[in-house]
């Protein structure tokens, strides 16, 4: 019996080690871990998103120097690309071509760059990007048409852009359960309203002042003559 429960612990513990083994993700391969430092130099930062999972979470938008489109390409040696932030930076339409085979890739946050709609054109084929910033970019109606096929795209931001009403409605249509969010839209000025000129009232004639009177001469009484003294 003793045997046989020694042989069942060291069973147990043999499945353990396995599926701890399986659980534990796969490590960087020499280029990406190369990629990575590539990154690190150029400013940007790179973490693993969780202990168990080392998809990567790159960001560029607090580099002590301008970021530009030659820094974006480690990136293309990155297949384990889920997040990208490169708010602010100095890249332009073409950088972006560095992430078009970035499959792994759910958020991307372009917001106050000067990408436009030939940024987009790279992201057709992103199929996991669940949300993307766009907010304070040159991307129009136009732009918009490259997103259409991108099924689990579930949020873009759309503040100061030069989307129209009518773009974001043809969104829709192909991706009924995105939510674009355009931001506090500023209300037009009213025309100010001419003030007509108050009617006056109709002064009423002031009241004729009297001329003062003249003092007229006082009438001096008749002084009464002395009676003669008897």
């Amino acid at each position: 019996m003793r045997l046989v429960w020694l042989l069942t612990i060291s069973l147990v513990a043999a499945v353990s080690q396995s599926e701890a083994a399986d659980d534990k993700p796969a490590e960087h391969s020499a280029t990406e871990k190369q990629a990575i430092e590539q990154v690190r130099k150029s400013g940007g930062s790179v973490m693993e998103i969780a202990q168990n999972d080392n998809r990567l979470d790159v960001a560029f938008h607090l580099a002590d120097s301008e970021v530009k489109d030659e820094q974006l390409a480690p990136l293309a040696k990155m297949p384990k690309l889920y997040a990208l932030n490169l708010r602010g930076t100095a890249i332009t339409d073409a950088g972006l071509a560095h992430i078009a085979n970035a499959q792994e890739l759910v958020r991307l946050h372009l917001e106050q760059t000067s990408i436009g709609d030939g940024a987009l054109k790279h992201l057709a084929k992103l199929e996991k990007l669940a949300y993307l910033n766009l907010y304070g970019t040159k991307v129009t109606d136009a732009g918009l048409q490259h997103l259409t096929g991108l099924k689990n795209l579930k949020k873009v931001y759309l503040w100061q852009t030069e989307v129209t009403d009518a773009g974001v409605e043809t969104l829709k249509k192909t991706l009924p359960e995105i939510v674009v969010i355009r931001g506090l839209s500023l209300a037009k000025p009213e025309p100010e309203k001419k003030e007509e000129p108050k009617k006056e009232d109709a002064k009423k004639p002031e009241p004729k002042k009297e001329a003062p009177k003249k003092d007229e001469p006082k009438k001096e009484e008749p002084k009464k003559e002395d009676k003669p003294k008897k």
